[in-house]
């Protein structure tokens, strides 16, 4: 192999390496995204509602699939995250928890059951 070929093949094996060093995990290309739970808490699986602007918002036996760009985070009630839809407007029908990647369980207030 000639001293010239050689250069750039050499280059190319010591730099291959590195480009796999990049990391592709957070928040990538800034797109909004919010933590998953691994297990639902206690007390959304029993049934007990979310407070909420002074009233109460039951869990359905549903969830609906949204991603995390079409959510907006409302607060956390009790260690979780409750999110609405973006393009609702208040009073908000639905409130929403994160369930799973793009999974959001929907919680209704008592008059909407």
């Amino acid at each position: 192999m000639s001293r010239y070929l050689l250069r750039p093949v050499v280059f190319f094996l010591l730099i291959l390496p590195l480009t796999g060093c990049r990391s592709t995990t957070g928040n990538v290309g800034n797109v909004q995204s919010f933590p998953v739970l691994s297990v639902e808490p206690d007390w959304i699986r029993n049934g007990e509602p979310i407070l909420y602007e002074a009233e109460s918002w039951f869990p359905a036996d549903d969830i609906e699939s949204l991603l995390d760009s079409e959510v907006l985070l409302l607060g956390d009630y009790r260690g979780t995250q409750f999110f609405a839809d973006k393009v609702d407007v208040r009073p908000y029908e639905r409130i929403y928890t994160k369930f799973g990647r793009n999974k959001f369980r929907y919680f209704t207030r008592k008059d909407n059951l």
